[in-house]
């Protein structure tokens, strides 16, 4: 019997998809007092008939996604967060800023009046332009970041999760965390170190966000991708 499986078509009206994701090596920058990645070599095909390494990094290296437990005590854990979050419509909001400015309440109004309100349960993802700057020795202590009435108002707006292309949705200069603990106490989860956010070319897109499922943790790495 020649039975046919009739595959979905994926390739009528698909676009192709951008990795938004940056590359995770033991040349990949860390935030400062974390470990830098380290890929040790524990097999190999000649001796062992196949090749395999061991990873050592931190639960947050590169581009990652911060669960709410992160700073909250009784926030929900990486391991339980729901795939129709990590799937999800997101819009681009670009807003170009230089070392340590703020992303501010009245710039995202702003981008509002021109593209329309920011609706609930969403995704908001900010293009900085600072993801250019990971060779920058202050990458991670002068990067922009939310401030805490643009981070005060997307809570009030219930955004389900808000993405940036810096090391972190703080101020580099922020040692208190505050839109961290104003985001996360919301239980809106962090997308942190995108990249390549430039090639996407409309407002708004589809953004798939994938991290480990690490039993218990604050957070992991991610493969992000927009469609």
């Amino acid at each position: 019997m020649n039975v046919k499986i009739d595959l979905p078509p994926i390739t009528t009206n698909f676009v192709e998809p951008i990795d938004l994701t940056l590359e995770i090596s033991n040349k990949l920058p860390s935030f400062p007092g974390s470990p830098r990645p380290q890929f040790i070599s524990w097999a190999d095909k000649k001796s062992d008939g196949y090749n395999l390494e061991l990873i050592f990094l931190s639960s947050h290296t590169g581009t990652h996604l911060d669960a709410p437990y992160h700073f909250i005590e009784k926030g929900i854990k990486i391991d339980k967060i729901p795939l129709n979050r990590l799937v999800t419509s997101a819009i681009l909001c670009n807003i170009r800023k230089g070392p340590n400015m703020p992303i501010t309440r009245a710039d995202i109004v702003t981008f509002e009046a021109r593209k329309g309100k920011i609706p609930p349960n969403c995704a908001i993802i900010f293009g900085t332009g600072w993801s250019r700057n990971t060779a920058r020795k202050d990458y991670f202590t002068k990067n922009p970041g939310l401030s805490p009435s643009a981070a005060k108002y997307l809570s009030e707006k219930r955004v389900s999760l808000i993405g940036i292309d810096s090391p972190s949705i703080d101020l580099g200069k922020d040692s208190k965390f505050s839109a961290h603990h104003l985001l996360l106490k919301s239980g809106i989860l962090i997308l942190e170190n995108l990249c390549n956010l430039d090639k996407i070319q409309k407002t708004s897109f589809m953004l798939i966000v994938l991290p480990l499922k690490l039993k218990d943790a604050t957070g992991s790495p991610v493969r992000a991708v927009a469609i």
